[in-house]
């Protein structure tokens, strides 16, 4: 591939700066290790602060990079190993094997319907289930199932074969073994996204113990049209349609038991799910829990106002300390201290979310060594001159773009991304 461009991760962040890179004449190369691009941003129901539809966003973008001429997909792969220096590296691609012949395939889904073994789906933060043969969701890129062989009869057992015996086009290929790819590539640009912080360490908070404690994006495939409840807000205890919510920011942020730093848009994002609460149920109450509120984007301000004034929204200056179990009832009981009166106070609610911390992707010490480049001291790719170089890494040629920088928001994301593509092109031009 000349004048090549490697991108490593296909979420928003990876697929704009794909899309820029192609758009200006570069061949691109874009790595995911999920079956599907589309990242985060997939998993969303709306964005804040125009409560637009995620998909409605995504999708355009992810279809226009599986179909643009200047970029090849190498999705369910990994990036093994990295050599060279800025004009000349070359990395070494594990392209895993999906079982599914992908020029075979025609993404009927006839497969998927037969199957007849089921497993969480990660794709509905385990709020839902998937079948061993599967795609992420209905709009994946590229369309195409994989075999999830730790939950597959066949695998397993040596038993089953229901998607081979149904697969008109003969796609299934249980004998489809791992590739390893080399691509040469003048410039790459790292764009792995984030994890999600666990709050189970977080004793006081009860999530795992208590039913009717969950996270934010266990409450957004909740709330999604596309979720397992087809976007009925019910609790997991009892199922039933929750019509009073607390929401606790600051989960594994500015914190020094887990992460001291600020994660940037759990305050908005809180926001715009208790908005979407009202939206599905008009009437339904929600508490937001707060510290600080950090709503420094464009018109975040205004959306917090219109949250309280048109949506029910009572935001509550103190961090809780403590969650019980009303077991009659399977409610949440929230003890905190209010911090603008210092009095302790309790507030029992039907379901509580947990808004918890943006945090590196968890293999981040792995790709940082493939990379040989530095990470800061709270896990993110250091960038040693922020200021005249903010996508630079501390490896000359390669770049980095999105939440693997710091967390920041879907807007802020795409702006880097396109930065990172416009730096791009200009080593791959000579420039320095």
């Amino acid at each position: 591939m000349n004048n090549s461009v490697l991108i490593i991760g296909g979420g928003i962040a990876g697929i704009q700066a794909a899309i820029d890179s192609a758009n200006m004449g570069f061949q691109v190369c874009l790595v995911e290790k999920s079956p599907s691009i589309g990242g985060r941003m997939a998993q969303l129901d709306k964005t804040f602060p125009t409560n637009d539809c995620a998909m409605c966003i995504l999708a355009p973008k992810m279809i226009e990079a599986g179909q643009h001429a200047n970029i090849k997909l190498l999705t369910y792969s990994e990036v093994l190993s990295v050599e060279g220096e800025v004009g000349k590296f070359k990395a070494k691609i594990k392209k895993k094997a999906r079982s599914v012949d992908e020029e075979k395939c025609t993404g009927c889904g006839i497969c998927i319907e037969k199957c007849p073994w089921k497993a969480d789906s990660e794709f509905d933060a385990g709020m839902g289930k998937r079948k061993a043969i599967y795609v992420p969701f209905p709009q994946a890129i590229p369309n195409v199932p994989v075999i999830d062989r730790e939950h597959c009869a066949y695998f397993l057992k040596g038993k089953c074969r229901a998607c081979e015996r149904f697969c008109e086009a003969g796609a299934i290929n249980y004998d489809q073994e791992d590739e390893i790819i080399e691509v040469e590539a003048k410039a790459i640009i790292l764009a792995t996204g984030f994890d999600l912080y666990d709050p189970t360490p977080l004793r006081e908070y009860g999530y795992g113990r208590i039913q009717n404690v969950i996270t934010a994006m266990e409450y957004e495939r909740l709330s999604s049209a596309s979720g397992p409840t087809a976007g009925e807000l019910k609790r997991p205890s009892d199922g039933k349609i929750v019509s009073d919510i607390a929401f606790i920011q600051c989960v594994g942020s500015r914190d020094v038991r887990s992460n001291r730093y600020c994660s940037s848009v759990c305050c908005m994002y809180g926001t715009k799910e208790a908005i979407l609460a009202y939206e599905h149920r008009p009437g339904t109450k929600s508490t937001i829990f707060y510290i600080d509120l950090r709503a420094v984007g464009k018109r975040f301000q205004e959306y917090i106002q219109r949250a309280e004034d048109e949506y029910n929204i009572t935001y509550i200056r103190g961090r809780p300390g403590n969650i019980e179990l009303n077991r009659r009832n399977q409610n949440p009981t929230i003890w905190y201290e209010d911090t603008t009166t210092g009095e302790t106070k309790s507030l029992e609610v039907e379901l509580a979310i947990l808004c918890q911390a943006l945090i590196p992707p968890r293999d981040i010490q792995k790709t940082a060594s493939i990379l040989s480049i530095e990470l800061d001291e709270y896990g993110f790719v250091k960038t040693p001159d922020g200021l005249s170089h903010p996508v630079d890494t501390t490896r000359a040629g390669i770049l980095a773009c999105g939440c693997v920088h710091s967390p920041k928001d879907i807007p802020d994301s795409v702006v880097q991304a396109s930065a990172a593509a416009a730096r791009a092109a200009e080593i791959l031009s000579g420039g320095t």
